[in-house]
């Protein structure tokens, strides 16, 4: 039995943010209800430029183990449909800008007449509340407002505005907040209304950076370097786009990486014999640094320096880590089955439980509507005469 095991969720949320966050809780037991139409399909459900790519892929990846059912929430009726399926949740959630929800008729007060213990997620980009709150998002923003962007990259380039990472960041937040909002349910028996916004997620990530800030320091790009270990950063390896990342965090590590690029002079050269000096001289022991990891294999080299006692891994492409065994072994990458039959990898939730809990994707994404007979015939008692009428209306559409 999944640990979510018998909380319902209506999930209106759409792109990313929101969609990873119920995502998650799916794959921890919930059972979730997309609310989706084909008069506006999700972005992630139709082919899309976003991310370098053109497909939709990546919907695969935050909708999983969820059910579909299609309502139109253009229409009167739409809405009173989906008000049955929150009157049957223990959730509700949503991404949209504020207040969207509201003009529907679907906002937090027109839920809570619906069912008075509701726990509704917001999912925006500033809020539901403050003079923000009306300014709409997406990931590169997200990262931009919250000073992510500002502190990634190098000294001398740009901002390097934080993308896909950042919406999931914004999930596992969500995700978190919910959970929390369920178990004050449990205890006083009341609903909430949970409002997360992503730039305070990022802003929330830079935290050492804004208190610097506060004490008059100048928080800036620094790229791969290290305030305080040297070598630290990505080197080149051998073969075409092949890295190895590495840091150096004592005397000691540094020595044995001397003697295993052999050359153990470099230990007591007067550059590199300290931190301080490391430090100092960094752009002169990256070159020597550089030199030699070209010559070197990546998962070899990283294999020889851990064995050293030395932090170091090859920086891997996503083929190497689909097909990693131990990520397979774990369940982090697992084999779905698509509602065509066809099978596929996905990726699997990142937590692991004592067993008796067996969490993760259960089946791949839903087809737009396949599980209507479940939702609309045995939850909601829905005739098929009804259901047809609706269907005709355009109201399941």
């Amino acid at each position: 039995m999944k640990p979510l095991a018998g909380i319902r969720i209506a999930d209106f949320t759409v792109h990313n943010a929101g969609p990873f966050c119920t995502h998650l809780l799916s794959q921890l037991g919930a059972e979730v209800i997309k609310i989706e139409s084909a008069m506006r399909l999700d972005a992630f459900r139709k082919p899309h430029p976003v991310y370098g790519r053109m497909g939709p892929a990546t919907f695969d990846q935050v909708a999983s183990t969820k059910l579909s059912v299609r309502i139109n929430l253009k229409k009167p009726e739409g809405i009173a449909l989906a008000k049955r399926i929150v009157a049957v949740s223990d959730i509700a959630a949503e991404s949209f800008r504020p207040g969207v929800m509201g003009r529907l008729g679907l906002g937090y007060q027109d839920l809570t007449a619906v069912k008075n213990d509701i726990v509704v997620l917001s999912v925006s980009s500033s809020g539901q509340s403050g003079p923000d709150s009306h300014f709409a998002g997406y990931a590169p923003l997200f990262g931009a407002w919250g000073g992510l962007g500002e502190l990634t990259g190098y000294e001398d380039g740009p901002p390097v505005e934080i993308r896909h990472v950042m919406d999931h960041t914004v999930g596992m937040n969500a995700a978190t907040a919910v959970m929390a909002a369920l178990h004050r349910r449990r205890a006083t028996g009341r609903g909430s209304h949970v409002d997360v916004a992503a730039r305070e997620v990022a802003a929330s990530l830079v935290g050492d950076m804004l208190l610097l800030a506060a004490a008059g320091g100048t928080p800036g790009r620094i790229g791969n370097a290290h305030p305080r270990m040297a070598p630290h950063g990505v080197y080149p390896a051998m073969g075409d786009d092949r890295w190895l990342a590495l840091e150096i965090g004592s005397d000691a590590q540094w020595t044995a990486l001397a003697e295993l690029m052999g050359k153990p002079d470099l230990a007591r050269d007067c550059r590199f014999a300290t931190a301080d000096a490391r430090r100092t001289n960094s752009a002169a022991l990256d070159a020597v640094l550089s030199a030699w990891t070209a010559t070197q294999e990546a998962n070899t080299a990283a294999e020889h320096l851990q064995q050293a006692g030395i932090g170091a891994h090859a920086s891997w492409t996503t083929p190497e880590i689909a097909n990693d065994a131990h990520l397979q072994q774990r369940g982090a990458i697992v084999d779905v089955t698509e509602p065509d039959g066809t099978h596929r990898a996905a990726v699997g939730v990142p937590i692991r439980l004592s067993k008796g809990a067996d969490i993760g994707v259960d089946r791949g994404t839903p087809k737009l509507g396949e599980h209507e007979d479940f939702v609309y015939g045995e939850l909601l008692g829905m005739s098929q005469a009804e259901r047809r009428r609706l269907e005709e209306a355009e109201v399941i559409f």
